[in-house]
């Protein structure tokens, strides 16, 4: 079985975190409030702040802003619990595919909503913060063929009205440079 180490170094306060549907499922779209809600809840239990988001329908990338840099598994842990436990008793169970559940899944009470891990990057310094903000408002491009602008499901135009980017942010040449990156990010 395989170790995984995660780094915590106390001076870094944001991380990039990816987290996948499992099988990729499409399903975070359609139960985009209950994905919200599922952040609030987090957030009632832990300080931190969601800097930077993407959310896709089979996936999300996140930088969170943490005030402990040794919460966000069990942040990440709260948002898929809280999701997992509601999709059926918020009447979303039709959006549900049929699952097939390993026995190992079976076992350890899993249903089957997201992959077990997910991918994290604590960012080390203010150009590789930068870097992954231009990533996760390409993604509306990448995936979706969507402008920034227009993807209603990101954190571009809160960016846009911080003064960061410009309404029309993005060009066939950064789409191609930015997306050379997903290998390193979880995808």
């Amino acid at each position: 079985m395989a170790v995984y180490r995660r780094f915590f170094g106390d001076e870094y306060k944001y991380v990039f975190i990816t987290i996948a549907t499992n099988n990729r499922i499409p399903i975070l779209l359609d139960n985009i409030k209950l994905l919200r809600s599922s952040f609030k809840y987090a957030m009632s239990k832990y300080s931190f702040e969601i800097y930077s988001a993407v959310i896709l329908a089979d996936h999300i990338h996140l930088i969170l802003k943490l005030n402990n840099n040794h919460d966000y598994p069990e942040i990440i842990r709260l948002i898929k619990y809280y999701f997992s436990i509601h999709i059926k008793c918020c009447g979303h169970a039709n959006a549900l595919p049929t699952l097939h559940l390993t026995e190992s899944k079976t076992k350890k009470r899993e249903k089957g909503i997201w992959q077990r891990r997910y991918w994290e990057h604590t960012i080390r310094e203010e150009n590789d913060l930068y870097r992954h903000i231009d990533y996760i408002h390409y993604n509306s491009v990448k995936h979706c063929n969507v402008a920034p602008k227009d993807y209603p499901y990101s954190s571009f135009n809160k960016f846009t009205e911080l003064g960061y980017y410009e309404k029309d942010w993005y060009n066939l040449d950064d789409k191609y440079k930015i997306n050379d990156l997903g290998e390193n990010y979880g995808e």
